[in-house]
């Protein structure tokens, strides 16, 4: 399902760096190269459906290249 991010991202950490990341090879292919970091954030979306929620998100993002991939993990509401 899709979703919209009309929060600020809020508790940000980072999960990996670098080689630690299982897909740093697709990742390098798809955007290129870069210090590429897995990271986790709280950010309330919107859903396809309309439906507002406060949820775990996670993405990829490394310096010159931004922020890619966005993942809703869990709910937190």
């Amino acid at each position: 399902m899709r979703f919209e991010i009309i929060s600020e991202i809020i508790h940000v950490e980072t999960i990996a760096v670098g080689s630690s990341i299982r897909e740093i090879t697709r990742l390098r292919k798809r955007y290129g190269k870069g210090r590429w970091r897995k990271m986790k954030g709280v950010a309330t979306i919107q859903l396809a459906n309309g439906k507002v929620r406060l949820t775990e998100i996670h993405w990829y993002e490394a310096h010159g290249i931004g922020k890619k991939e966005y993942k809703r993990k869990r709910y937190l509401d």
